[in-house]
């Protein structure tokens, strides 16, 4: 297939790239730049963005630096902060698409319920009935994006307001709500000091006290911005000096005795900032090695814990009740709205929230838990390439630089397809075993699995299939080319 075709209800095309986030738009770039023309977009919102798109609560930011929170392909000198906030991160993925001419190859309101493997091409079905035939998918939805909210007691009969910080509720007004808070993680860190001003009292329920450092955030000036302009060089090198500063954190991850000197500096931050308050100092003290979890940045959260009108709570919930948020110590919080900062659903999409049937009638997520091989194809099903899939993730850096790295595996895919006129590439199942065996081997002993580290990071056998083991320039080498010998050719 050399051009779009569409016929009836069906679409054919070389190449369907599912999402328009920055795994979606940058596949759609790297295409395009390659002098691939005959792909699509299919993305089930109304507009593009992805996770930037659909998070738009108070205080949203990114916790990597702009200059490398970005493609290196398309640098953007305006950054006005050292770590950008959601409207300009967003505005950024829109300027890149426009940039690459993609508006055109986008079809919004596109939800994909279903994929399989049909022999010589990948059969995706869609939510209004169609379908699109392709030769190649790209699968960019990334692996957080479903809301987690848990399964409290007695929350269908709250009789306020609930909501998940991914789905915000901007048409609730908070001006003297009193708010409940659950979760503490990355998105909690963020809201909770942008709405605790507004709000007439605020309780904040946490199960686990998160390690927090002080975000270097600052604004770029002016003459900086004209400089990178003028001399992009400049912005390659403060991109380069930042990437070389995040990679010094790995050996501190995988030898934990390492992060001995970051853990001692985030509780010299919590002396400092809770000297007079030792009993709340001891509530948000985390028990654990710092690195065991995702690290949170925050200039503003551990100060706006200290307001009068906020409450850390970290008795377990038990129920909910019409009023208000029952704890394990029989006491009844008193709230008129609940917000989840629970994270999302890790994997939710790949195989589990879409049905994916490869080679066999076998389903992506039948077995429980989903390998790949480098992240990005998995063994028994053809030409599919899963763009931040399993561990790929990072606990110190860019995913937007892995995402990249996979994207050279995937043009290179491509390529070896052309150059022997073959149908399909298919991982080897016996390469792509060895290859995991491999990194849960040097997973063990990590800051993730040492002294009983428990995390959203591992499956239910308390295996790490979410990160990556290493130094992302390692990574970035292992997906420069496709190697023959991983993988078969069908003809």
């Amino acid at each position: 297939m050399h051009e779009t075709e569409q016929s009836g209800d069906v679409t054919r095309v070389d190449v369907a790239i599912v999402g328009s986030g920055f795994a979606g738009i940058g596949a759609a770039a790297r295409l395009r730049d390659a002098g691939r023309e005959d792909f699509l977009i299919l993305e089930k919102g109304e507009t593009l963005g992805g996770t930037w798109r659909d998070n738009t609560y108070p205080g949203c930011a990114c916790d990597v630096q702009s200059h490398l929170y970005s493609f290196s392909f398309a640098p953007n000198p305006e950054w006005t902060r050292t770590f950008a906030r959601q409207p300009e991160i967003r505005a950024y993925l829109e300027r890149v698409a426009d940039r690459y001419g993609l508006r055109e190859r986008i079809r919004f309101g596109a939800e994909v319920a279903a994929a399989r493997w049909a022999g010589r091409h990948w059969e995706l079905d869609m939510a209004d009935g169609s379908r699109v035939v392709a030769r190649a998918v790209v699968w960019g939805t990334g692996a957080l994006h479903e809301p987690s909210v848990p399964d409290v007691p007695g929350l269908d009969e709250f009789a306020g307001t609930v909501f998940h910080s991914a789905q915000w509720r901007h048409d609730h007004d908070l001006t003297g709500r009193r708010v409940a808070v659950i979760g503490t993680g990355a998105s909690a860190i963020q809201f909770v000091p942008a709405i605790q001003p507004q709000v007439a009292t605020l309780a904040l329920f946490q199960r686990t006290a998160p390690w927090v450092l002080p975000k270097p955030d600052r604004p770029v000036p002016a003459v900086a911005r004209r400089l990178y302009r003028a001399v992009p060089m400049l912005q390659k090198l403060q991109r380069a000096l930042v990437y070389a500063r995040n990679e010094a954190l790995v050996s501190g991850f995988l030898k934990p005795r390492r992060m001995a000197v970051v853990e001692r500096f985030a509780r010299a931050y919590l002396d400092r900032v809770f000297a007079r308050r030792p009993e709340l100092k001891a509530k948000v003290t985390p028990d654990f090695t710092i690195g065991c979890k995702r690290i949170l940045m925050s200039n503003d959260y551990y100060p706006a814990l200290k307001k009068p009108n906020v409450d850390v709570v970290t008795e377990k919930i038990v129920r909910v009740t019409p009023d208000g948020v029952v704890t394990a110590d029989g006491v009844e919080h008193a709230v008129d709205t609940i917000i989840f900062g629970t994270g999302f659903t890790v994997g939710a999409g790949v195989g589990k929230s879409v049905a994916i049937t490869g080679r066999d009638g076998v389903r992506l997520a039948d077995g429980g838990v989903v390998e790949g091989y480098l992240g990005t194809t998995v063994a028994g099903f053809p030409n599919l390439f899963v763009l931040t899939g399993p561990n790929t993730g990072l606990g110190h850096s860019s995913m937007v630089f892995m995402i990249e790295s996979q994207l050279n595996y995937v043009l290179d895919a491509l390529r070896v397809l052309d150059e022997h006129g073959a149908v399909a590439l298919d991982t080897r199942r016996d390469r792509q075993d060895a290859y995991n065996a491999g990194l849960q081997h040097r997973l063990d002993g990590s800051v993730w699995t040492a002294g009983g580290c428990a995390s959203w990071y591992l499956d239910d056998d308390g295996r790490n299939r979410t990160l990556w083991p290493g130094y992302t320039f390692d990574f970035r080498r292992r997906t420069r080319k496709v190697r023959a010998a991983d993988h078969e050719l069908v003809a």
